[in-house]
């Protein structure tokens, strides 16, 4: 890779999402409160309780979560004096980020398959591995891929074919 290149590439690292993505979500317990939003929780002793954290430091995620737009609070529609935490759409798109990071754990950390397993309603079988996808759905491997600089990707099908 040429040297103007990599100077590009090093300039477009600088204005990666990563790191605002890992800011928003924090740390651990952040991460904890979510799987325990897409399994159902919704108020606060459900969160307290389930995952053993102290109040403060719970108060303290939720409403980074609220703030980042991951969770909204809000009243209980049943009991308009209880509080309730419910994902928002950008909440519920790091679900396949938390996917992955289960499977990742199940394989690189514990070696064992996590319980409950999580499964596909419809027919009851364990989901696929997450993976990274050509448009096409081929499944690509490290090799397969290369960073780019904006001027040089193709949006469309059509495009690459005439080149």
């Amino acid at each position: 890779m040429g040297g103007a290149v990599r100077e590009s590439l090093r300039e477009l690292a600088k204005e990666c999402s990563l790191p605002a993505a890992l800011e928003a979500m924090g740390e651990r317990w952040s991460f904890l409160i979510l799987r325990g939003s897409f399994n159902g929780l919704h108020h606060f002793e459900e969160f307290q309780s389930e995952l053993g954290i102290a109040r403060n430091i719970l108060a303290n995620r939720l409403a980074r979560l609220v703030d980042k737009d991951i969770l909204v609070r809000r009243p209980c529609p049943e009991d308009r004096r209880k509080i309730e935490y419910r994902l928002t759409d950008k909440g519920y798109a790091l679900l396949p980020t938390m996917v992955a990071l289960r499977q990742w754990g199940e394989r690189w950390e514990t070696c064992v398959p996590a319980s409950p397993v999580l499964v596909d309603a419809r027919d009851r079988r364990p989901i696929a591995p997450v993976t990274v996808q050509a448009q096409d759905g081929r499944v690509l491997q490290k090799g397969d891929l290369v960073w780019a600089l904006p001027e040089d990707v193709f949006d469309e099908p059509e495009m690459r074919a005439a080149e």
